[in-house]
């Protein structure tokens, strides 16, 4: 009777501090691997369905991924336009899922998330293109907005503001503020989220993965938020095209491949790009901080 109650407030202090662990932890690729297991089925419901394939059992292993196929709209739906519904995404997504579901081979050793992950995210981009989310007056407003700014930055010798943008296209700064929503879709202020560098593995911001090595060994002792604030001014300063790469790049994680898939331009047309955008950032940041490295 002693023992027992000695252990009895062990277990529910173990237990207060296993939730605040959790509640707690950063973004690990392990501690994203146990976070998943919510939508992880065991060998036994694998066994099950194998040995006697019916539809109910079917259903049952289909609504517990389920909700993987939400984390994967979710996720892309940051780098679209508000126009794209979540819903839809998430019901194309479901397609998907079914697909993979039916050409899945347990007996090659990988596990249905792994493969099913790839193929959910491939059945909603090839639903946004059959549907075309970007509207034909977005697109020409697109191509609008990138021809004024080209000729102002060629013009001024810097990227214009928006003031001077408004101006040339003779449109208010308010709605060329609306129709750079349009066409971007997203805020990616949320790069500043915190993340995992893959070749150290040290805990930094998104946003500090678009700058190169180089100009944070030259930054030294500037404050890093400084920087990371001026980043966000600075990618607001990119064309439209090159905002919505570097969102889909470097937020949502899509390849060069999926994010030309995406905007229906090619994959090396995306590199180019990329390459121009970050070219911008670095000379923005060295501009500010009077870098010469």
């Amino acid at each position: 009777m002693v023992s027992t109650t000695k252990t009895a407030p062990v277990k529910r202090k173990s237990k207060e501090a296993a939730k605040a662990a959790k509640t707690t932890e950063p973004k690990t690729p392990q501690t994203r691997a146990r976070r998943a297991s919510k939508w992880d089925v065991s060998e036994r419901d694998w066994a099950r369905y194998q040995k006697h394939n019916t539809p109910e059992i079917r259903q049952k292993l289909l609504n517990k991924y389920l909700p993987l196929v939400r984390n994967v709209a979710s996720r892309m739906a940051m780098g679209f336009p508000r126009s794209v519904e979540l819903s839809d995404l998430v019901n194309t997504g479901v397609i998907g899922l079914i697909e993979a579901f039916g050409n899945f081979d347990r007996d090659r050793g990988v596990k249905f998330e792994t493969y099913a992950v790839p193929r959910i995210r491939g059945a909603i981009l090839d639903e946004l293109r059959a549907l075309d989310w970007v509207p034909r007056s977005t697109r020409a407003k697109s191509r609008e907005i990138d021809r004024a700014h080209t000729v102002l930055e060629n013009k001024l010798g810097r990227p214009p503001e928006k003031p001077e943008l408004a101006k040339l296209m003779k449109i208010s700064v308010e709605d060329l503020h609306t129709a750079l929503g349009d066409v971007t879709g997203t805020s990616i202020l949320s790069l500043d989220e915190v993340v995992y560098r893959e070749d150290d593995n040290r805990q930094v911001p998104r946003i500090e993965t678009v700058v190169d090595k180089s100009v944070h060994s030259i930054l030294g002792e500037i404050e890093k938020g400084e920087l990371r604030s001026f980043l966000v001014v600075a990618i607001d300063r990119l064309t439209n095209q090159e905002k919505l790469v570097i969102a889909l790049y470097y937020y949502e994680e899509l390849t060069l491949k999926e994010i030309g898939e995406v905007m229906s331009i090619s994959e090396s047309r995306v590199s180019q790009i990329h390459t121009r955008a970050v070219a911008k950032l670095r000379g923005m940041v060295r501009e500010k901080f009077a870098l010469t490295g």
